[in-house]
């Protein structure tokens, strides 16, 4: 098989046997939504390519957050120099991550991790529940289920969770078998931003059949785009950032 019908395949596996916990999830963000919440979507490495997915884009919810190991840079005052790639494996920037966010107690959070055992995640997902906000896992169980966590507590992201979106992930990412071992073609950022994008639209739908106008993006490169965002990011003034 070619890859591409792998994750096509894959993609189908997904929507299908994830379809309820999206339905849970899409919830969990109506309800926060409805009560003046925001969507606060966190990932690092690939990860973040995930929560750009749900928040600040065309097509999706206005009231979100996108949280980085980066914002201890942009607006914790930090050095660039800080931002190494094992910076995700240390708990103690998840405390700085979160209180640099304009939090309410409203907020629901998506947290996005293919492994789910590194310390700023688990760490984030520890703080996000002891502060009674609801929690949405996005995850690969294969791949987790088969890693010790690098979190003090032995705790995984998925144990943490009201929801876990399964991205069907192999354990390693990827999908094609290298002659002699080894394997390529990684698939994970896929079938994380499908279901990324189906949980959005199931809150969008489920807003839309309460008699609700939902807060969408247009795109800024159509016309009356920038307007349109504009005038509807002014409701979430001080709860939402839009930075690089």
């Amino acid at each position: 098989m070619t890859y591409a019908s792998k994750v096509l395949d894959l993609a189908h596996q997904v929507a299908e046997s994830q379809a309820e916990p999206v339905k849970q999830a899409a919830g969990l963000i109506v309800a926060s939504i409805r009560a003046g919440g925001v969507v606060n979507a966190f990932g690092s490495g690939h990860s973040e390519a995930i929560a750009m997915e749900i928040a600040g884009r065309a097509g999706g919810l206005v009231p979100s957050n996108r949280l980085t190991p980066r914002d201890l840079v942009l607006y914790g005052g930090r050095p660039p120099s800080v931002l190494t790639p094992e910076l995700e494996r240390d708990p103690a920037i998840a405390h700085e991550i979160y209180g640099l966010a304009p939090v309410a107690p409203q907020d629901v959070f998506v947290l996005i991790s293919s492994s789910g055992v590194n310390g700023t995640v688990v760490e984030l997902a520890t703080i996000v529940k002891d502060r009674g906000h609801p929690l949405i896992a996005l995850t690969s169980v294969r791949h987790s289920s088969r890693m010790t966590s690098r979190h003090p507590s032995g705790g995984k992201l998925l144990d943490l969770a009201d929801v876990v979106l399964d991205n069907g992930a192999p354990y390693g990412d990827a999908i094609l078998d290298l002659p002699g071992g080894g394997s390529y073609g990684a698939v994970s950022t896929i079938t994380s931003a499908l279901l990324a994008q189906m949980v959005v639209t199931e809150a969008v739908d489920e807003l839309v059949a309460m008699g609700e106008t939902p807060p969408i993006y247009l795109s800024a490169n159509v016309t009356g785009g920038d307007e349109h965002n504009r005038a509807l990011e002014s409701r979430y003034a001080g709860r939402i950032r839009r930075g690089s």
